[in-house]
């Protein structure tokens, strides 16, 4: 058996490869060294001998709970495992009892909760007195992000670690540590190899459980033998969760870089994943009016129309009208100053409350109305000479101000002309909302 090999606990060939394979000591977990190095936070600890409470955030098959096995191990602290979905608060009340007499005796305990994000805000709660005076140093273990998920009592407690998926030079490591364990390389090409790290995203326990599928196939095994003979991983996606906000992000970031191929990518990922066409079909749609508005004012068009064929197509057809769509809102010229001008309007509005319109754009339907000045003076702009009044439309005693900024890009450029044109007749024409009475009928 090779030097690689003997750091591993082989010595039941009975058991799955995964545990096997498990790390004996914090350097062989691999992936991880921004944490465990020696002058890495996780690894100041070990060398210390003192360690805090902690809550291991990462996607599955990092090595969470590997870690926290071996800082048990290496600090001389006794390993209590709980999983938040089968445990209770009698469970705990047992461990806190059990770490209350090892302390006693000078020995620490190690509290690891896989899943910690599953226990309900009381469960969470019972841990802190607990954390605060010593008894038990936490250990939970999350695929959620814990400020979501975690009481802030907790984390106030707690240092996070963000464990990362594991790479390709981590997943190689790990096939050739099974390869040295196994005493004969797997039956893959190069090709197939590379396939193998591609299929199993990061999770090393999926690579693992996926090569003691491989390893007794026939040699030589190219990559649609293997796609053939092993499932490719899921892709993580919650469409409840934090992926699901992620990837709805990087999606609409991109569209707002004007990155059609990073867009591209993202939303194939959403699809991917199981998302619901119809909710990204609404996302774009919305982004169309914030993020492009009036500098091109087909862009919400085209989102709408891509919205109402895959509403008539379906999936997969109509996934290809949401493409199209993200392709033309992420190269269409972007403006916000509808958006901003809003905003503008809205606070505005609230600060102003209950004022009037001006009288002379009011109807006057009743002689009654006609008597109090309604309508009096009142300009139908499409009759005047240029198509423009000048006319002030902002209620009595309110000074007019300027909300919408065109931008200079696409279709907004031509608009800010337009309005510089005619700011320059407003200014030369003061008090122009009496000037042309045209007795045309105004349409209302």
């Amino acid at each position: 058996m090779s030097e690689e090999a003997s750091l591993f606990n082989v010595d039941d060939a009975s058991r799955p490869l995964a545990d096997r394979l498990r790390p004996r000591i914090l350097q062989d977990v691999v992936g991880q060294d921004h944490l465990l190095a020696a002058d890495a936070p996780i690894g100041r600890m070990v060398d210390a001998q003192r360690l805090a409470s902690m809550v291991l955030w990462g996607p599955p098959g990092c090595g969470k709970t590997t870690i926290a096995r071996l800082l048990a191990k290496q600090t001389d602290f006794a390993f209590e495992p709980l999983s938040a979905t089968f445990s209770g608060v009698a469970d705990l009340r047992k461990v806190f009892q059990a770490a209350r007499r090892r302390r006693e005796v000078g020995q620490g305990t190690l509290l690891f909760v896989d899943e910690v994000h599953r226990f309900n805000r009381a469960q969470q709660d019972s841990f802190l007195p607990y954390v605060e005076d010593g008894t038990i140093v936490l250990v939970g273990a999350t695929t959620e992000n814990p400020s979501f998920e975690l009481n802030g009592a907790l984390l106030s407690r707690s240092q996070v670690f963000v464990l990362k998926r594991l790479d390709d030079a981590a997943l190689s490591t790990l096939i050739t540590r099974a390869e040295a364990l196994l005493g004969r390389p797997l039956p893959l090409t190069d090709d197939a190899r590379q396939a193998l790290i591609a299929m199993a995203d990061g999770d090393g326990r999926y690579l693992l459980n996926m090569i003691e599928q491989v390893q007794a196939l026939p040699a030589p095994v190219d990559p649609a033998a293997l796609a053939a003979a092993v499932q490719k991983r899921a892709p993580l996606y919650d469409k409840a969760q934090e992926g699901h906000y992620n990837l709805i992000s990087a999606l609409h970031k991109s569209m707002r870089g004007s990155d059609p191929d990073a867009a591209l990518y993202w939303l194939a990922r959403m699809l991917d994943g199981g998302e619901d066409p119809l909710f990204i079909a609404r996302r774009i749609t919305r982004f169309a009016t914030e993020d492009i508005g009036m500098a091109d004012p087909n862009a919400v068009q085209q989102a709408l129309a891509a919205w109402d064929v895959y509403e008539r197509l379906g999936s997969p057809e109509g996934e290809l009208a949401i493409a199209q769509a993200v392709t033309y809102l992420a190269t269409a010229p972007k403006s916000i100053g509808v958006y901003r001008g809003f905003d503008k309007a809205r606070a505005a509005a609230k600060r102003t409350g209950s004022l009037m319109p001006p009288a002379h754009i009011l109807n006057a339907p009743t002689r009654l109305m006609r008597d109090l000045g309604y309508g009096e003076g009142y300009q139908y702009d499409p009759d005047t000479d240029t198509g423009f009044s000048g006319a002030d439309y902002f209620p009595d005693g309110m000074p007019r101000q300027t909300f919408y900024e065109p931008t200079a890009n696409g279709y907004e450029r031509a608009i800010t002309e337009r309005l510089q044109l005619w700011a320059q007749q407003r200014t030369a024409s003061p008090g122009a909302s009496t000037g042309n009475n045209s007795t045309t009928p105004e349409p209302d």
